[in-house]
């Protein structure tokens, strides 16, 4: 029987056992300055030569002595007859000790009045002003940045001493496929190890990919055998779990020794850490997540103990908007997004699961939760890791709600304006209730088409001054998509998916199967929910059902056969006040604009014909008509 993670380390004992145990290796490598933004540098660095070597005109003039302007004035001016014209960059001859601007000198034939006295040095960079020769450029340790390569080839420096680090990086997996190929079902794309390397390879470190290496514990045994006599760190990727065929735990220990397999870290449990022939062996978990965790807080970290730059990383606070859980007893690190709404900067996590990678990608940051910890309480204040330039959080908009490929266009778009949408799934209901809290900036919803009243209800209850406003972005067949054109009369023959209570596409089901006698218990699969439409065009490429209710558009981009039956308005829904607010201003005008138009006009599946108009609700639950009017000219 395969023992799994018997011994779970901690997440501070894990990271204290590998900085011990590897010190830094003392490997350095001269550069030429060109290549060396990013490294370390080794030891002093000192100026060739001193800049400038001569004294140099700060402005376009004339050299002349000081001593011959004395007594200048505009009632007695002097005429100097010993000078030496100077544009500003060139050398002042060595006999003058001052410089007067051009345009403070008057022409009298051959020579120059002036009606102002210069003092020594005056407009004159003196010799060495920038810096003297052999003075310190960059102490050790100097993290070299672009502009320090500026100052270090002005200074005479060609190339500079840096620490060095050989990092191999192996992938293994049977299922994996090449960068470039198309996986088919039961493979995925090997990109672990692409991650890894660009990470590392920003700290400073010269990474070597190998090959991707099969579940067989021969080839991989002989790839880390070559693997670390070529490198100071080697990563091994995936193999490091419990299964039939994670092979990277025996053959560590069949070539060095096993210091640690399993660590109270979610994600990223799996982690493992090895010696062979005295080079630390890292064993990255498969799943991207637990990859990303265990390359950002244990392999970064070691690199930093053997003084390479630290990976970027900006801590902020943030306001929780909703309840945290996490483990007792294990380190987490969630993927959060992060935007200011009015004066608070707000915080959401991005959803758990060590595969789901567009977690990261959406988020702009992440937090760690300490083991000692069980979660926090929505609006409980919080340390998070941008990932992102911390300016960003000013220019983020935090959209909770029901998602559609409309938004992933608007996004698109405002991207382009400097700014950044992160937009979560988790329905109507729960973006009004995110709404309610200042937990976001907008609530997109789908809504029965051109009747609100029927969402009203919940948004009230949830809000206790409902003064809000509704911009509508399309309005969107409702149907039923599976993959053969299945209608309403297969529903009690098919595998059906269904949307939860409170969403139009379930109340439209429900009206639907009342008026052609079909009682929902017939329908296999009526109790299966999912959380939007999108959710149940996957289910249905993914076989796990062959019918449910989603829009013409997500069918049409999924390449399923859609059978329409209603309509919905897809409504971004804003307080009222917020529409003051410039990123929502200026997420209108996208909106309005001939670019949003015509991108959904080509998707298909929209009636564009309202989009852009404004309603309101207020506080007495009067709403506004939905009219056209707002529109901008196409």
């Amino acid at each position: 029987m395969v023992k799994r993670y018997l011994e779970l380390r901690s997440f501070d004992e894990a990271i204290d056992l590998l900085k011990k145990t590897f010190p830094r290796p003392e490997k350095t490598e001269k550069v030429p300055v060109m290549q060396a933004a990013g490294r370390i540098v080794v030891s002093p660095v000192y100026a060739k030569y001193s800049v400038p070597e001569v004294n140099l005109a700060a402005m376009d003039g004339i050299a002349v002595r000081s001593r011959d302007t004395v007594g200048a004035i505009d009632a007695n001016p002097i005429t100097i007859d010993h000078f030496s014209r100077v544009n500003t960059g060139n050398i002042v001859p060595p006999e003058f000790d001052a410089v007067i601007m051009i345009e403070d000198v008057w022409e009298a034939g051959n020579d120059f009045q002036i009606r102002k006295s210069a003092t020594p040095r005056q407009h004159i960079r003196p010799a060495g002003e920038d810096i003297r020769e052999s003075r310190l450029v960059l102490p050790k340790g100097h993290l070299i940045r672009p502009f320090d390569i500026g100052a270090l080839v002005t200074y005479g420096i060609t190339t500079v001493e840096v620490l060095t680090v050989n990092v191999g990086i192996i992938p293994t997996g049977s299922e994996l496929v090449p960068l470039g190929a198309r996986p088919a079902p039961g493979q995925v794309v090997e990109s672990n190890t692409i991650m890894a390397q660009v990470y590392l390879s920003q700290m400073g470190a010269h990474c070597t990919r190998y090959p991707i290496v099969p579940d067989d514990p021969d080839l991989i045994r002989d790839t880390l055998r070559l693997a670390v006599k070529e490198n100071d760190l080697v990563l091994i990727s995936a193999g490091s779990s419990a299964g039939t065929r994670d092979f990277t735990e025996s053959v560590i220990r069949s070539l060095g020794e096993l210091i640690f397999h399993g660590v109270a870290v979610k994600p990223g449990k799996p982690a493992m850490l090895g010696r062979v022939n005295d080079t630390p062996v890292l064993g990255l978990p498969g799943y991207p997540l637990a990859a990303q965790t265990v390359l950002r807080e244990f392999a970064a970290p070691l690199l930093e103990s053997w003084g390479f730059a630290p990976a970027p990383r900006y801590p902020v606070t943030v306001r929780l908007a909703q309840p945290l859980v996490s483990d007792l007893g294990f380190d987490e690190f969630i993927p959060v997004f992060v935007g200011r709404i009015g004066d608070s900067i707000i915080g959401a996590a991005h959803g758990k699961g060590a595969a789901v990678q567009m977690a990261t990608v959406k988020a702009n940051g992440y937090t760690h939760i300490p083991a000692s910890i069980e979660g926090y309480e929505g609006g409980t204040a919080i340390e998070v890791f941008l990932t992102t330039d911390p300016g960003s959080v000013e220019r983020t908009i935090i959209l909770t709600g029901t998602l559609d490929p409309a938004l992933e266009e608007l996004a698109s778009l405002a991207q382009n304006e400097g700014l950044f949408i992160h937009a979560t799934n988790p329905g109507n209901i729960s973006g009004l209730r995110a709404l309610t809290r200042n937990a976001c900036h907008a609530a997109p919803l789908s809504l029965p088409a051109h009747s609100l009243h029927l969402s009203y209800e919940p948004l009230i209850s949830y809000n206790e001054n409902p003064d809000l406003a509704f911009i509508h972005l399309a309005t969107m067949e409702l149907g039923i998509v599976s993959r053969d054109g299945l209608d309403t009369g297969d529903l009690p023959h098919a595998r059906f998916i269904n949307t939860r209570k409170g969403t139009p596409s379930r109340s439209i089901l429900d009206d639907l199967l009342k008026r052609e006698g079909i009682n929902p218990a017939q329908v296999d699969g009526y109790l299966q929910e999912v959380h939007g439409p999108q959710a149940v065009a996957a289910a249905i490429l993914n076989g796990f059902a062959d019918a449910g209710m989603c829009t013409s558009g997500i069918a049409t981009a999924e390449g399923l056969r859609f059978v329409p039956v209603a309509s919905e308005d897809y409504e971004l829904v804003v307080q009222k006040e917020m529409l003051n607010d410039p990123r929502i201003s200026t997420l209108v005008s996208l909106i309005k604009s001939p670019r949003f138009y015509a991108i959904l006009q080509k998707k298909g599946g929209y009636d564009l014909t309202l989009t852009g108009t404004i309603r309101e609700l207020d506080y007495k639950k009067n709403v506004s008509a939905l009219l056209p009017g707002n529109l901008l000219e196409r």
